[in-house]
């Protein structure tokens, strides 16, 4: 993402203008604007003109509109962030107040106005901005008949593809048409490996799957590399890293991710940072309760303490529409910096994230033990 253009003044008040590079600076635009933010964007309207003689004439024009915005909706296959909302600023094309729909894509620049931009939303801008931010990593997880293979950035994971076959089970003194069935499913996932990482970008490519499968599999695609002199994967044989995982669905990632020996390939990605941290939280919670709270309320407690040594909270309470729970988060974010605690906030479209989600979105690791925090809860529920 390039900031062309800032303009905030003392109170928070102003705008950006920005231009996003790839898919992934889509997402960073999806948890800036808010409901009530006002974007400036590039975009096609449908305009009727009538003739002299009556008749009535469709066209197609480009045009720039500024739109209240009243609701997103992020696409995350095509990675298309779709803004509805109401023009702001005269047009010639567009009544004033008229809804529209703006589409923002990589190298389409947008201005984004705000009543109020508080640290959250500033330091969303700075990490999109910042090009050592991205995780270069791509993961394939898989068993017999199913994978996924995925693109793991700083913010998301994205599944590219979905490899779905049916292997024929083995037969006792006929396994041709398992071995048959087993090398299709095998060629689809090598050629979808081949389509959709960039070995320019990516470090690192997981394969993890059940039992010998991952094995079956690297080998299987090398010998296809040697005999159609494939020097994309010869050359890149090394950043292939083999590992188990419990199955080939998705969720397997945070497990694979959390994998020491991944962890130290991967030490300078956020990802792997968050899933670490994640790890620890539910150690603490396991073996030392009273070090470990979830729930807004009881971290607000914690922190009122100045105990708060880790904050865990997902970027799912920053896009809430409740305003006074937002602001609640971003008061409880700048209070823990401010007393020397660390903050990661995860995406809710990575797995690590996903699981934070539903322990409430908010988590954190205290510095000493509060057990009182726990008692106090069940002092109100016995009132």
């Amino acid at each position: 993402m390039k900031l062309i253009h800032r303009n905030i003044d003392k109170d928070g008040k102003g705008e950006v203008t920005l231009m996003p590079d790839d898919p992934e600076d889509i997402w960073h635009a999806y948890n800036l604007i808010s409901e009530g933010d006002s974007v400036k964007g590039s975009t096609i309207r449908k305009v009727q003109t009538e003739t002299a003689t009556g008749s009535s004439q469709s066209n197609r024009i480009r045009t720039t509109l500024t739109v209240c915005v009243v609701s997103t909706d992020f696409d995350t296959q095509a990675c298309v962030l779709r803004l509805k909302g109401r023009n702001i600023a005269e047009n010639p094309y567009v009544k004033m107040g008229a809804y529209h729909t703006l589409d923002l894509e990589p190298n389409r620049k947008f201005t984004l106005g705000k009543a109020h931009w508080d640290s959250v939303f500033l330091e969303r801008v700075e990490m999109a901005c910042d090009p050592t931010q991205n995780a270069d990593l791509a993961a394939v997880v898989m068993q017999e008949g199913l994978a996924h293979v995925c693109l793991v950035t700083s913010s998301m994971t994205l599944v590219r593809a979905k490899i779905e076959n049916t292997v024929p089970r083995k037969r006792k003194g006929n396994a041709a048409q398992h071995e048959k069935g087993l090398h299709r499913f095998y060629e689809n996932v090598m050629q979808a490996i081949l389509r959709h990482v960039n070995f320019d970008v990516v470090k690192c490519v997981l394969v993890a799957s059940p039992g010998f499968v991952r094995d079956q599999f690297f080998e299987f695609m090398m010998q296809q590399a040697l005999k159609t002199d494939n020097k994309q994967l010869l050359e890149n044989k090394n950043k292939f890293l083999l590992l188990h995982s419990s199955s080939g669905f998705k969720h397997s990632l945070r497990e694979v991710l959390s994998d020491p020996s991944v962890q130290s390939k991967l030490a300078d990605t956020k990802a792997a940072g968050e899933v670490k941290v994640l790890d620890s939280f539910y150690s603490l919670l396991q073996n030392e309760p009273a070090r470990a709270y979830y729930g807004l309320k009881h971290v607000e407690v914690a922190h009122q303490a100045q105990a708060v040594e880790t904050l865990l909270i997902t970027d799912t309470l920053f896009r809430s529409k409740d305003l006074t729970e937002r602001k609640r988060c971003v008061a409880l974010v700048d209070g823990v910096r401010e007393y020397g605690g660390t903050v990661k906030i995860f995406s809710s479209l990575h797995p690590s994230g996903e699981q934070l989600d539903q322990l409430t979105g908010v988590a954190a690791i205290l510095r000493y033990p509060m057990p009182e925090i726990e008692e106090e809860d069940h002092a109100d529920d016995s009132d």
